[in-house]
């Protein structure tokens, strides 16, 4: 289980969160860790592109970032496995601050879900490309992942289905629902899954 380090460092980010998992839509473990996902092992991925952002004076505009995981059914239970991909456009002070922040040591939403984590595989650092065409959002790394995720029709269909007032620790309190596909190719991630658990929020995290 990760420990969290002494916070720091003052930091801030924005940007555009979404997900896709293995689970039927919406997916029982996003609305409670307590609650039991669809399937034995719940897997699949957070996708994050940095707006903006700072760590300590280190700027964090416009940098993708994919976070792979495979959970129990019920999450709360621990026993987590991630591993964590970092645009390979970020210089060195740049991914330390990113891993920093995603593995939960530098204060944060993200303190919480890493104490979750039971092993962590080392970071990789790959060329992640980023397209949001507005209800379709798409990451991925050529030859090991993709994914697209796309917003559900609602009985308006000018506007998004969306859940609203939601807590959640990552995600801002308003979550557009979506259907998701993604291929993952890692070796200590392998999976492929269509029509499944997705969503997105604008998420904006602050530790002062």
């Amino acid at each position: 289980m990760t420990e969290t380090a002494q916070i720091t460092k003052k930091w801030w980010a924005k940007g555009l969160l979404f997900e896709n998992c293995n689970c039927q839509i919406v997916c029982q473990g996003h609305i409670s860790f307590k609650q039991l996902c669809s399937n034995e092992r719940c897997f699949g991925h957070w996708s994050i592109h940095f707006d903006e952002g700072e760590f300590d004076g280190i700027a964090l505009n416009d940098l993708n970032v994919i976070i792979l995981y495979d959970t129990p059914q019920q999450m709360s239970s621990f026993g987590w496995i991630e591993t964590l991909y970092i645009d390979e456009r970020a210089n060195q002070t740049q991914r330390q601050a990113i891993e920093r922040i995603l593995m939960g040591q530098e204060g944060g939403p993200w303190v919480v879900l890493s104490r979750f984590v039971e092993k962590r595989h080392s970071t990789r650092y790959l060329p992640i490309r980023f397209e949001d065409q507005g209800r379709k959002k798409r990451m991925w790394v050529d030859g090991i992942f993709d994914t697209t995720i796309e917003n559900i029709k609602g009985q308006d269909r000018d506007k998004e289905v969306a859940i609203s007032n939601m807590y959640n620790l990552i995600h801002s309190s308003h979550q557009v629902i979506a259907s998701g596909e993604t291929r993952c190719g890692d070796s200590g991630h392998i999976f492929s899954m269509k029509g499944t658990h997705a969503l997105y929020s604008k998420f904006s995290w602050i530790v002062q």
